[in-house]
């Protein structure tokens, strides 16, 4: 009985941190998207002056 308790705990807590790692990953891509974002930006406004 014990064990079967022991193993349900680590389950439910590599199912946490996995999901905490989504959440972390999909923050990160976002970030990385909106720099990109401002690099094209940029490019677009110094092509725009010449």
């Amino acid at each position: 009985m014990m064990a079967v308790r022991r193993m349900a705990l680590w389950i439910l807590a590599g199912l946490t941190l996995s999901l905490a790692g989504c959440n972390t990953f999909a923050g990160a891509g976002k970030d990385i998207e909106k720099g990109g974002e401002a690099v094209q930006e940029a490019a677009r406004d110094v092509q725009s002056r010449y």
